[in-house]
């Protein structure tokens, strides 16, 4: 929910449009009715998008094309690897580069990573960001032994969409950019304007997300979820009189303030 009012006050007051996206390719971790969830908890708490709900599940055909692009173009080999065999940062660990792993074996495709040739980026929030030699992984999957597209290859993808030219997400996945940036750099595509806003955690230090068991955003009392969200995201609290969560984001574009010298890095 951060990111999401953090993304919609940043284009609504950016004179832009906000475009939604489901991430939903990954079948065996989806929830029955959890993208309808979505969608009503935003509208509930007066977070409308613009234009038609974007699916990843729609977009197989260019993940396709752009995996065929990176394998005429040599970035690509097959890797046997399972968790057991992997580097502190994911990597192979089996130096399968160098080996001739038949198509039929049980196989994850990766992109290789050069990164001297990686570049840096100004974070629209958190201000610019280096590349860091040793938090960057010298390859990365781009295609799952299951045969499911990797997270880091679609969202590489939808990102580069021309329309896109903002995408305001959780700072939890800014190593990630730098590896998506780097598909778009092999993939001779233009990346988009990034900004990260920090994550909530709960008090064992996990992000609070469906994967460590929290709970749906609850929408009793939506102004109330929206003051946590400004308050997280160091903005100006709403006057006692803003009661719905209309009033709640009209106070809230008025006084956006979505930059690196507002948002705390956490």
């Amino acid at each position: 929910m951060v990111a999401a009012v953090a993304s919609f006050l940043d284009a609504r007051q950016n004179r832009g449009v906000w475009h939604l996206r489901i991430d939903d390719i990954d079948p065996p971790r989806q929830v029955n009715g959890s993208a309808e969830g979505i969608l009503s908890t935003l509208i509930q708490h007066g977070l409308q998008w613009d234009g038609p709900v974007a699916y990843q599940s729609h977009s197989a055909p260019a993940y396709e094309q752009a995996l065929q692009q990176l394998e005429d173009d040599g970035w690509l080999f097959r890797c046997l690897c399972t968790r057991t065999h992997l580097n502190a940062l994911g990597a192979c660990g089996q130096n399968c580069q160098e080996t001739l792993v038949d198509r039929e074996a049980p196989h994850s495709l990766r992109v290789r990573v050069q990164v001297d040739n990686m570049c840096g980026f100004e974070d629209g929030f958190l201000g610019f960001q280096p590349v860091v030699k040793n938090e960057i992984p010298v390859d990365f999957i781009v295609r799952r032994r299951d045969g499911l597209f990797a997270y880091q290859l679609a969202a590489a993808i939808d990102d580069a969409i021309p329309r896109h030219t903002h995408v305001v997400r959780g700072a939890d996945l800014l190593k990630s950019t730098h590896r998506q940036r780097w598909l778009h750099h092999i993939l001779g595509l233009t990346s988009p304007h990034y900004s990260h806003v920090p994550v909530i955690y709960d008090e064992n230090g996990n992000k609070l997300s469906k994967q460590t068991g929290a709970k749906a955003v609850s929408a009793s009392i939506p102004a109330n979820t929206l003051r946590r969200c400004l308050q997280h995201l160091s903005q100006s609290d709403p006057p006692s009189s803003a009661v719905t969560p209309s009033e709640v984001l009209d106070h809230a574009l008025d006084c956006w303030t979505g930059t690196r010298s507002t948002l705390p890095v956490t």
